[in-house]
Order: C-alpha cells, then sequence, then structure tokens
C-alpha cells in the first residue's frame, strides 16, 4: 500500500477505517511510544502516527523502513 493511499483512508474515515484494513496492521504503540499508532504501509515501510484531540488531525511523526 502506498502512502498516498493511506492518507486517503484516513481523510475518508480516520483511524477506524484504517483498523478494518487487516494488511495495514494498525496497531496502538508503548513504551517510548505510547499514545502512537503504526500502520504497515508495505513490507518496507511503515508510518508511524498520532491522532490529536477530537478531530481528525494526523501528525505523521515517521515514515521509515
Amino acid at each position: 500500500m502506498r502512502y498516498e493511499k493511506w492518507k486517503d483512508i484516513v481523510a475518508i474515515s480516520g483511524s477506524e477505517g484504517l483498523k478494518l484494513i487487516k494488511e495495514l496492521n494498525d496497531e496502538s504503540l508503548s513504551g517510548e511510544w505510547e499514545g502512537y499508532r503504526s500502520s504497515c504501509l508495505n513490507i518496507q515501510y511503515r508510518v508511524i502516527y498520532k491522532i490529536e484531540n477530537e478531530e481528525l488531525y494526523v501528525k505523521v511523526f515517521n515514515l521509515n523502513p
């Protein structure tokens, strides 16, 4: 999955939409990343993000292989 497609899913249905797509393996993180979420874009890339407030405001902190 590409980052652009990931952004489309977030814009349309928020984090709930990400949770519905199993290949994204969307999950909450713990430890130093507690409060953040992670999605697998493909076998090589993962995006780490945080949703702030009750509005749909996604802040991407890391996009890495």
